[in-house]
């Protein structure tokens, strides 16, 4: 196996591995909410609460991770930007 195809490899099962990271919190959050309202008897507030704030932490870390695994990555747009077939011929003059 090539070097680029094992890193599209691991970059693939990374990406993938994050929804469940993101699910992970988000039940979490609800399940420790659901937790303290069954002890404090607040009903569901805090099952909705500690959900909310799960999934901002799950949005969060899911952004961190790829701004961390990816950084070494160049834009599309830039890559393209430079690519040979890809120049734009002059402008004509009117």
């Amino acid at each position: 196996m090539d070097e680029e195809t094992k890193k599209t490899m691991v970059q693939t099962a990374y990406v993938s591995s994050l929804g469940f990271a993101m699910v992970i919190a988000s039940v979490g959050g609800f399940l420790v909410g659901a937790y303290l309202d069954r002890k404090l008897g607040t009903g569901y507030k805090l099952a909705l609460l500690f959900f909310l704030i799960g999934t901002i932490a799950g949005f969060r870390n899911v952004y961190v991770a790829i701004k961390k695994h990816f950084k070494d990555e160049i834009p599309i747009v830039k890559r393209l930007k430079y690519e040979p077939h890809r120049k734009r011929p002059a402008p004509e003059k009117t």
